[in-house]
Parts: structure tokens; sequence; C-alpha cells
């Protein structure tokens, strides 16, 4: 099979209510679409959906469809055709359109990311120019599979991301929940019960994951990894790797596991 790299193509669009797009034989390639800012809809099958800020939709292919801007508003969007090469497709409900909400901002910030690199290099035809575009959209269809099996409260997933941002300071309770516009002890509750786990439960397995990757191929000492991943007391650090791999560090350093 040869390749049509032209049937990938990208857009930012910011469209008044004049704007529309029927397609009675739908398009030969597949579209995901990214709401910016503004309202839009999308027509399909009898099915009108309102596509707002943090609203992304993905089309199939040689399915009819109807879209545009909301009367009396403009629509701000990002786009992209692509060409059916991606098995990350099967990762995805199998409908002819999948329409989400990422409520959460950080998510909304990851996937328009990737849509300028997409733009970006779409237009500068570098070397490899398709490939890196290929990166990206995979990054973005990832995102969406994640997000579609994965139903959880935006605000508990704000928090996982400031977790993992965060991981080498110190976190207060206070300031996450005055972050996420909830209370401490609601927050507390509301976490514990959409992971399982509490937040520092949560943010020490982080901690020892990341530990665990850095002695098993880094040659670095326990000692540097406890500071590396944000712990600033070393028996503390034993402690937690005991508990969450159930040996202490040094034994690590000497288990097959450390590779």
């Amino acid at each position: 099979m040869i390749l049509d790299v032209n049937a990938l193509l990208a857009g930012h669009f910011i469209e008044s209510d004049t704007y529309a797009v029927k397609r009675p034989h739908g398009h030969k390639v597949w579209l995901v679409m990214f709401t910016l800012e503004g309202s839009g809809f999308v027509k399909q099958h009898g099915i009108d959906r309102i596509c707002n800020k943090g609203d992304i939709i993905l089309l199939a292919p040689g399915i009819p469809h109807h879209y545009g801007t909301v009367k009396n508003q403009t629509w701000q969007f990002v786009w992209a055709h692509f060409p059916a090469i991606f098995t990350e497709i099967n990762l995805l409900p199998q409908e002819d359109q999948v329409f989400l909400t990422l409520e959460n901002d950080s998510l909304q910030e990851r996937i328009y990311t990737a849509f300028a690199r997409i733009l970006a290099d779409s237009r500068e035809r570098g070397e490899y120019w398709f490939e890196l575009c290929c990166s990206s959209l995979r990054e973005i269809l990832l995102i969406m599979a994640q997000k579609s099996i994965r139903k959880m409260d935006p605000r508990i997933e704000e928090v996982l991301h400031l977790l993992s941002q965060q991981m080498r300071e110190q976190i207060r309770l206070e300031d996450l929940a005055q972050t996420v516009g909830l209370s401490p002890s609601r927050l507390s509750h509301l976490f514990k019960e959409s992971t399982g786990y509490s937040i520092i439960d949560t943010l020490n397995r982080m901690r020892i994951q990341q530990a665990v990757m850095m002695l098993a191929h880094t040659g670095r000492s326990a000692s540097d990894v406890c500071y590396d991943v944000g712990f600033q007391n070393y028996n503390h650090f034993t402690n937690q790797f005991r508990k969450w791999q159930g040996v202490t560090p040094s034994m690590f350093m000497k288990s097959p596991h450390k590779k």
C-alpha cells in the first residue's frame, strides 16, 4: 500500500455562525476536532452534538456528517484529517463518532500542544515531518482512549497531574484543595473514593515507582535516589520502599530485578 502523506492535513479555525461543512458521503479519511473556545455543532445520523471548550470529537471515514458554528456564536477549534494507519484507533469505542469532554485544564493543554506540533510540523515539512505528525496524533488518540476507559472526576485527574508534576516538592493538601476548588476534607474523601488510595499514599507510590526505575537503570545510589524522587528523610524513604516493594532499597539493589 502506497501511503499518501497529503492525506494528513491540519488547521486552526476561528469561524462565525455562517461556517458550515456538509459531507453527504463523509470523508475518505478520519477527522478529529478539538474546541478551544465558543461553540460548534456536529450532526450525524440525526444526532446533534454541541462542541464547547474542551470537547474533542473523532469522525470515522465514509460516514455522512454536517458540522459548523452554532448560531450567534464563534467557533475556535483545531482539527486534523489523517489516514487510517493508526492502530490506536482500535483502543477507542468502535463507533462512527467518538465524543469526549476533557474538563481537566492540564489535559486540554496537552491536547492543544499536540495539535500545535502537528500544525507546525505539517507546515514546515522538514525532515520526518510526517512521522512527527503521526507521533502527535498517536498521543491524541491514546489520551482519548485513556479518557474513554477511565471515568474520573476531572478535579481528581487534575490532582493526579499535579502530584506527578510536583513529585519532588513539598505538597500541602490545602494547596491542592484550593487549586481544584474543594475543601481539604472533601478532596481527601473524593480522592480516596476515586483511586482507592489516599493522596499521600498516591504521592509516595509515585515516588517509589520512580525510585525503582532509577535504582534499576541509572546506577545512582539509594541515598541519591531518595532525594531525587522527593523524600527528605532516608529512613522514611526506606520505610516507604519496603511498604510498596516488599524489600528495602539495599535488598532491591542486590536482587535480580536490578539490571
